[in-house]
């Protein structure tokens, strides 16, 4: 383990001064972690004031600009068992610090799951992509991040670790709130894992945004898989946790037939909104369902 102290440099003048302080993080130390358990060991000795890094595409800039205060900062990119994936015959092992681009460009390819390729290349823009990872869009929590509704949608687990014990967490459940995940002080996500749907499974994903790869005013997804029983759809961007609609039927007067026209229960959707004090955007969220609904049937 190497550890360093990074801290702002010096310069002169107020003016210097005062843009420094508001761009420059506070004095931390830095540990490059090469196991599990080293990690683990890092975040239970600093009693919860240090702060996993990977990508650091969400914690770079709130470093910067102080809203995060570590005293140690904890690289984890040189764990092994982050970067791989394993695939077997009842799912697929995505490592936390898998890339974005990892999966876009089929570097790290997931038989039976292409729609993770596709959500992938409309995240951000590629320099992010490149360096930000999956499992670091999960523990940032952003509700209007992409990789979470998605990969409630699959109905995916976080697998988590404190470097000795290893745990399952339903993924919906490991997301506790905006910006909130269920780690405890010594542990860290070591990987997602996401039961593999049949091959006549159909999976969609739409965000409503600006312009494209900008974070999402509203999002959905929506697995469709008859022969596996699942009928998920999973509603994003939401002022916390996702909502997940475990049978979608429900809100989609039935599943829709490729190619065919998807219809949007207005009733029952607008009353599922309205219980997750959304109705002031209504209309986008309805809008990303029936888009999502309608690319899987595509």
């Amino acid at each position: 383990m190497r550890r360093s102290r990074a801290s702002p440099g010096r310069g002169c003048g107020d003016f210097d001064r005062a843009r420094r302080a508001i761009v420059q993080p506070a004095k931390f130390e830095f540990a490059r972690a090469r196991s599990l358990g080293e990690a683990a060991t890092i975040l239970r000795q600093a009693s919860g004031s240090a702060k996993v890094i990977a990508g650091g595409q969400s914690l770079g800039p709130m470093l910067n600009l102080r809203l995060a205060r570590p005293s140690v900062l904890v690289d984890i990119t040189a764990i092994p068992e982050l970067t791989r994936i394993e695939e077997d015959g009842d799912g697929v092992m995505i490592g936390a610090c898998v890339t974005t681009s990892d999966l876009e460009d089929g570097r790290a390819r997931v038989d039976g799951l292409p729609i993770l390729a596709t959500v992938a290349a409309g995240i951000a823009y590629r320099a992010v992509r490149n360096r930000g990872t999956v499992g670091g869009s999960l523990c940032h929590a952003d509700p209007a991040g992409d990789w979470l509704p998605v990969l409630c949608a699959l109905a995916a687990e976080c697998v988590v670790t404190d470097g000795s014990r290893v745990r399952r967490v339903p993924i919906q459940g490991f997301v506790t709130g905006a910006f909130e995940v269920m780690l405890e002080g010594a542990e860290l996500l070591q990987a997602i894992r996401i039961p593999r749907p049949s091959r006549a499974a159909r999976c969609g994903y739409y965000k409503v945004s600006r312009k494209a790869g900008e974070f999402a005013l509203a999002s959905a997804a929506v697995l469709f898989d008859r022969e596996g029983e699942r009928f998920r759809a999973v509603i994003g961007a939401t002022q916390g946790r996702p909502i997940v609609v475990e049978d979608a039927r429900s809100i989609l007067r039935g599943v829709p037939q490729p190619g065919g026209a998807v219809e949007l229960d207005a009733t029952a959707a607008g009353a599922l909104l309205r219980r997750a004090q959304l109705p002031a955007h209504m209309r986008l969220y309805t809008t990303a369902l029936v888009r999502a609904a309608a690319q899987a049937m595509a």
